[in-house]
Formats: C-alpha cells, sequence, structure tokens
C-alpha cells in the first residue's frame, strides 16, 4: 500500500523527475525539478492552488521519481516522459498539424532539393516551416527552374543522362559530367539563398556577370542576370522587419475563458517564412509562463530546425536550463529573450495580437456554428453537448458498437467510447442501437463517476428515422426529454442532411455541414475499428490456443513452419521439434489435444 504522506518523507532534494500516477498506474503528470524534495512537496500543501492543479492532486494515488545529475538532464527527461506517455495534466501538442519544409540532404554527395513534411534528426538540412504548402512550392520550383541540380529522387549512376539534362534543368551527375564540387556551389546558393543570405548571393553573381562578360560569354552573362532578377524578386516578397539576427521563433499567447492559443512565428534571414499556431482549451487555468514553458520542452523535441533565438514576452523560469538544452541539441548558442522596446519587443506583441485574433477568430466561428444548429434544430438552448452512437458487424457477428462526443462544436476524441453488443444475437442495428444508448444513460443516471460526463442536450443518430426512433426508445426508458435527429448519408455514403423524427430533412450551411460530416466519419471510424479489432483477434485465434505450454510466440512459430492447424496435427515427433522452442513435452500435450 502507497503512503503518500510516508513516501514524501523519504524525497531527497537531488534533480530529478517526478510521475504522477493515478490508481489505474496511468502516468497523468510528469514534471522535472532542481530539488524533488521541495517540488513534490509543494503539490501537497493547502496553498492556493488553480483549478486543474487541485483536480490532478486528487487523483494522485502515487508518485515516482527519477533522481538524475543536474537539471539539464531531468528536462531532457522530462521531455521524453512527456512525449511517449502524453500524460493527461501535461501541456500536450497534438500530432495533427504538419507544415512543409524543404530539404537537402546535404551529406549525399549530390545533394538533391525536396519537400517533405516530416523532421528528423538525419543530418539533412531544414529549412521551413512554410505555413502556406503554396509558398514551399513555389520556392521549390524556383529552385528547380534557376539551378540545374538533380530532380530525381533515387540517385544513381547511368550511362545516359534523363531529359533534364537535355532541357538544361540537369548538370546529369549520373553521368559524371559534373565535379561533386562544382555541382555543391550550387547547393550552397541555394542553402544561402533558402537562409535569407540574398546580399552574398548578388554579390557574388555580379561577379560571375562581369567575368562573363570580359570573355565575352553573353549568353552565360544573361543567364545570371536573369538569375539574379529572379532571386531578387522572390527576396522582396518575403521582407517584414528590420531584425537582423538570421533565425528566430517570435512565441505570442493569447488566454480567453474557454481556450489558450499560442502563435509562433518563423523568422529566417529577416524574412517572415511562416506561422503556426496551436490551442490548448484545457490549459485555460494554467499560469501563462507554465504554459510557454511546457510549449517549449514539447515543441523543440527532436526538432532539427531549432533557431538561433527564441523571443517571448517574458522571461521563463526555467530559461537558462533551456538554453543550455536547446544549444546542445543546434551545436550552437540558442538564446531564449524577452525584449522590452523597439522592434523586437513589436515583433513579439504582433505574435500576441495574432494569437488573439486567431483565438477570437475561432471561438467566433464556433458560436456561429452553434447558433445556427440550434436555430436549424428548433432548440430552446445551445446544444454544448452532442453524443452520436454508429454500430458495426458482418452478417451479425462481432457486433460493437461506437460512441463520440461534440462539446461546444469540437470533437472530442478522447471522450470516445466503444462497447461490445451483449443482448442482441441476430443482425438488428435499430436494437443494438437501443441497447448501447440505454447503457450508456445508465452510466450517467445511476452511476456518479462513470467517466461519462453528465447527459447530452442532443443525441445524433447515425442513420435515418429507424435509428432516430431506437435512441428515442432508450431515451423514454428513463422518462427523459433529449431531443434526437439523424445524419443521413446518400447512396455515395457521404452525410448528406439532418433529418428530425417527422422525417424532415432540415436545410444547414456548408460549414455545418462539414463539422456534421466530421462527426459522422469519426463515430463510423471509432466502431469499424473496434469491430476490425475484435475480428482480427479471433482470426488469430486457433486450438493451439488451448494446449498448455503454447504461448503466442511458440504458436506464431509452429503456424509460420507448418502453414496451419490442420499440417501441425499430422506431423511427426521429429518434425515438431525442428520448431525452435518446441520441446518434447510441447509434443505430448499437442498429440495429446
Amino acid at each position: 500500500m502507497f503512503n503518500i504522506e510516508e513516501e514524501l518523507k523519504k524525497l531527497p532534494g537531488e534533480p530529478g523527475v517526478y510521475i504522477m500516477k493515478d490508481k489505474n498506474d496511468t502516468i497523468i503528470y510528469v514534471g522535472k525539478a532542481v530539488s524533488l524534495k521541495n517540488r513534490v512537496r509543494s503539490y501537497f500543501r493547502k496553498t492556493n492552488k488553480t483549478e486543474r492543479i487541485k483536480k490532478m492532486v486528487s487523483l494522485i494515488d502515487h508518485f515516482e521519481y527519477i533522481v538524475v545529475d543536474n537539471e539539464a538532464e531531468a528536462l531532457i527527461l522530462e521531455c521524453n516522459l512527456i512525449k511517449k506517455n502524453r500524460p493527461k495534466f501535461n501541456v500536450l501538442l497534438k500530432d495533427d498539424k504538419t507544415y512543409p519544409y524543404i530539404k537537402i540532404d546535404v551529406k549525399s554527395e549530390y545533394p538533391n532539393v525536396i519537400i517533405t513534411r516530416k523532421l528528423i534528426n538525419d543530418g539533412a538540412r531544414y529549412f521551413g516551416p512554410y505555413a502556406n504548402p503554396g509558398a514551399a512550392k513555389e520556392m521549390l520550383n524556383f529552385i528547380k527552374q534557376r539551378y540545374k541540380i538533380r530532380q530525381c529522387r533515387n540517385f544513381k549512376s547511368t550511362t545516359r543522362p534523363c531529359l533534364n539534362y537535355h532541357i538544361k534543368r540537369c548538370l546529369a551527375p549520373c553521368v559524371g559530367y559534373v565535379t561533386p564540387e562544382n555541382y555543391r556551389k550550387q547547393i550552397d546558393e541555394i542553402i544561402d539563398l533558402l537562409e535569407g543570405k540574398t546580399d552574398k548571393i548578388i554579390k557574388e553573381l555580379d561577379k560571375q556577370m562581369e567575368e562573363a562578360s570580359k570573355k565575352l560569354e553573353f549568353e552565360k552573362a544573361a543567364e545570371l542576370r536573369d538569375r539574379k532578377v529572379a532571386i531578387e524578386r522572390a527576396s522582396s516578397k518575403q521582407k517584414v522587419s528590420n531584425i537582423s539576427e538570421n533565425n528566430i521563433d517570435v512565441i505570442g499567447l493569447y488566454k480567453s475563458k474557454i481556450d489558450v492559443c499560442v502563435e509562433i512565428f518563423f523568422v529566417r534571414g529577416s524574412k517572415m517564412i511562416g506561422r503556426e499556431h496551436y490551442f490548448f482549451p484545457e490549459l485555460k487555468d494554467m499560469d501563462s509562463m507554465e504554459i510557454l514553458t511546457g510549449f517549449i520542452k514539447q515543441y523543440y523535441l527532436e526538432n532539427p530546425n531549432i533557431p538561433n533565438r527564441i523571443m517571448l514576452r517574458e522571461e521563463l523560469a526555467d530559461k537558462q536550463v533551456i538554453e543550455q538544452w536547446l544549444s546542445t541539441e543546434l551545436g550552437k548558442k540558442v538564446e531564449l529573450k524577452s525584449p522590452k522596446k523597439g522592434e523586437k519587443l513589436k515583433f513579439v506583441e504582433m505574435a500576441e495580437n495574432n494569437a488573439k485574433i486567431t483565438l477570437q477568430n475561432k471561438e467566433k466561428d464556433k458560436s456561429e456554428i452553434m447558433m445556427e444548429l440550434k436555430q436549424v434544430l428548433k432548440l430552446d438552448k445551445l446544444p454544448r453537448k452532442i453524443e452520436t452512437f454508429d454500430i458495426s458487424n458482418i452478417s451479425g457477428e462481432f457486433m460493437v458498437a461506437g460512441m463520440c462526443v461534440m462539446i461546444d462544436g469540437v470533437i472530442k476524441k478522447n471522450l470516445s467510447r466503444r462497447f461490445k453488443i451483449k443482448t442482441v444475437f441476430s443482425q438488428d442495428d435499430p436494437k443494438c442501437m437501443e441497447e448501447v444508448v440505454t447503457r450508456r444513460l445508465a452510466h450517467s443516471i445511476e452511476k456518479e463517476d462513470s467517466g461519462f460526463g453528465k447527459l447530452p442536450d442532443v443525441f445524433f443518430a447515425d442513420g435515418g428515422i429507424t435509428q432516430i426512433r431506437a435512441i428515442k426508445q432508450a431515451v423514454e426508458k428513463y422518462n427523459l426529454d433529449i431531443p434526437v435527429f439523424g445524419m443521413v448519408k446518400n447512396d455515395k455514403h457521404q452525410t448528406r442532411a439532418l433529418m428530425d423524427e417527422n422525417r424532415n430533412e432540415l436545410p444547414i450551411s456548408e460549414n455545418l455541414m462539414n463539422l456534421i460530416t466530421r462527426f459522422q466519419d469519426t463515430v463510423h471510424d471509432t466502431a469499424i475499428t473496434y469491430h476490425r479489432k475484435l475480428r482480427e483477434k479471433s482470426v488469430t485465434k486457433s486450438e493451439l490456443d488451448d494446449i498448455k505450454g503454447i504461448g503466442e510466440a511458440k504458436k506464431k512459430s509452429l503456424l509460420k513452419h507448418f502453414g496451419s492447424v490442420e499440417k501441425i496435427k499430422h506431423a511427426s515427433k521429429e518434425d515438431l521439434m525442428e520448431v525452435k522452442g518446441i520441446t518434447e513435452k510441447i509434443v505430448e500435450q499437442i498429440k495429446k489435444e
């Protein structure tokens, strides 16, 4: 039995990482500390805490800790544990947003230039991110038109150059027409271009143009002139500030009563090349600096595109250790700066203002959609919580249901639930729907702490009138007044409309239709994924599962060796014992069965 009071007394005063767990042994929070004793004890003192911390502490059943040599080691370990376990009370970045980067594999003898959305610590150079994918494509096309680099993904030596060589788009390194050194000159210039060092490029082009003119190489001089003009034009599009540092990320944060937005601007070579924003509604009660600290740790973990400088409003408590960590990752000095005046402060204010506008627009869009939904469904109040269900089976086999939840216009995947059908034994989707909704209602009505939360304002059925009636029957069992509507699909299995219990199809806007479609797709994926999992598990089950001494590994080895259970049954003792791990005793069990 874990006694928190007793374990607190044992905490060392050394740096390390602490891991908070609930009664199910699930990690709910990971943190680092200069002194484990002081930091962990602070959570259990009767001092003023935010509602979020109070809730977290109420769920702590036990904790663990790992002692390290210094605070920098603690920070790296903390970041890795958060990324691996994704505790619910830590700042977590969603992985569903990826922006394009331009990648140059500088380790290659003849590098090519490509667009990628995957950042890997593979020694390549990454430039970006480009918040507008079209801008990345435009830059890549510009590079391909102005530089004679290889455009093939898989480079290999050959005896004949491809079409790109003949139209003067490649120097044909595949047939040895260019040395690695001369080819590299182009790559170096491209890197300078992507880093914003256009003055250096133009100076070099002017020099080459003059030399070509002196040698009467007018065609080459004209080509160099055109490249210079194109580079100047491409460069002028991106200038936004006179900030002189090469690589800067500017981070702004804005909090409303219901959400948090972090906006990050990317400035490379005094040019803004893109931005990102992240929403953290679950962190609205957390201190701003704590949010930014957690954000920076997660954002730059394993991110090869670390800037020389990160600018934000206030100085972080962990400033020095984060700078030390990022400098080690980048291989040169990284600074966290909090400017107090001038252009740099204005840039931070611009990021914060954009975070505010982004968040306000998001809330406005959601508010308008929810108001439209209220009007379309003719409800007395906003349908803040909506639940929907979908049934999945094949000819009455492996019958399951999926449940999804939408709150204030946001689909909450973490609140999704899965059900095995228990009382229906033939293919009858309406009966299955009635069973599942009845069970769901029982969770909130009969159990206070069921994990399903309060009852929804509205039920959406994945289907038409038969599914609507099935849910209505479940609702009426508890004498509840929860409206039910159907999400109807067309012949191509695409969401067509909402339907009421009188079969009336309700006209809705394109934005609301897109939201309903995502909601319907999400619940369908939840149900069918669970159905496939059960079906695949059943397929792998065999008579071998009931034989003592045969686990999953030995079962796979036997099936791989013989091909089927039937062949295993008729195999000789000697043949069976050829399989790794199969002993004479196990053979006797197989023959016995």
